[in-house]
């Protein structure tokens, strides 16, 4: 029996737009997906739960803002509404009382450190690291992610010497999309320089490609890739433009079949380093879809997986197991691996 007529007898998936060249391509290649574990995260800076995981009540990673709900950008396609759910931490103080509250009421693992940027797409991080170095310093085992935005090598040093274990930062892969849809005034190169930066450090570097950022279309996500491939980066977190954050009539939600082919490519191009779906996409049937898709095409990591999800890695023979962290960073915790196959030849 097919891929897609196994898909078929999944209830969540039924009337699913499910495109069959695409799967069968994922089918032919299905020994390389089929040998990879897939982590489901369910991170605690949002409410979650499906019919197959389930959240978790306590506050283990949360995401806090240095800007609370400001940014000077105001891209189009976020408007800066990712940062409204993030907790404010305005002040050193404030970041640093937040999370010895939260270690103490809440076993907080772990943090994101983000924050909207300034007109040049820059983040100043720089009066927070000596809140990290002393979080750090009494609990080591404490993981912190942050958000970078545009870098040089002199700060991507500081935030490596503060202690910071993993550096995400958006990638664009087109002039036109950086100057419309971002407002940005900078190159392509300067997105290329601020990953080798990062990359010269020792932190674990997740750059992120936003697939149909350009207004839903598909216009620079191959030479994001391009670009990511050629750095030591730990993994890619892809994510989906999601229409609803932007002006109404601005996007247009970006085709499953689109969106399920750059996840076949990028898996092809970045060989064993991992490649992860991350919280943005599309609600509804959209997210079903791709989060099937993501399965078959042999990622890494989903976060917050739709409805069914867990049944397509079962179907195709994908271990799994879930974490209750932000799916770029490790922290420990994670339920027993189901599902588990042999890969030996």
């Amino acid at each position: 029996m097919s891929w897609l007529d196994r898909l078929a007898e999944i209830e969540e998936l039924e009337d699913a737009p499910l495109d069959p060249d695409l799967v069968s391509e994922f089918e032919s290649n299905a020994a390389a997906a089929q040998c990879r574990p897939i982590l489901f995260s369910t991170p605690t800076f949002k409410e979650y739960s499906s019919s197959e995981l389930q959240g978790c009540g306590k506050n283990s990673f949360p995401a806090f803002s240095i800007t609370a709900g400001a940014c000077a950008l105001m891209c189009d396609h976020c408007q800066a509404k990712i940062l409204e759910p993030m907790i404010p931490a305005t002040n050193p103080e404030m970041l640093d009382q937040k999370v010895r509250d939260l270690i103490l009421l809440q076993d907080l693992q772990g943090f994101l450190l983000s924050g909207g940027s300034n007109r040049r797409n820059e983040i100043r991080y720089e009066r927070f690291y000596p809140v990290i170095e002393g979080l750090k310093r009494d609990f080591p085992n404490l993981k912190i992610a942050v958000h970078t935005a545009l870098t040089d090598t002199k700060r991507a040093k500081l935030m490596e010497s503060a202690g910071v274990d993993t550096a995400m930062m958006d990638m664009i892969g087109a002039r036109e999309t950086i100057q419309q849809v971002y407002h940005l005034d900078r190159p392509v190169e300067d997105f290329q320089a601020t990953l080798a930066a990062l990359c010269a450090t020792s932190m674990e570097i997740v750059p992120h490609i936003v697939v149909g950022l350009h207004y839903g279309r598909i216009v620079g996500e191959a030479n994001a890739l391009d670009m990511v491939a050629r750095c030591d980066i730990h993994s890619l977190v892809l994510v989906v433009v999601m229409p609803f954050y932007a002006k109404s009539g601005t996007f247009e939600t970006p085709k499953t079949s689109d969106v399920g082919r750059i996840f076949l490519e990028a898996r092809n191009r970045l060989g064993d380093r991992q490649v992860l779906l991350g919280c943005a996409r599309p609600p509804g049937m959209h997210k079903r879809v791709t989060d099937a898709y993501a399965v078959m095409a042999g990622l890494d990591g989903i976060a917050f997986p739709a409805d069914g999800t867990v049944a397509v890695a079962e179907t195709i023979g994908r271990p799994y197991h879930q974490e209750h962290a932000c799916c770029s960073i490790k922290i420990g915790g994670s339920t027993q691996l189901k599902n588990p196959r042999s890969c030996a030849a």
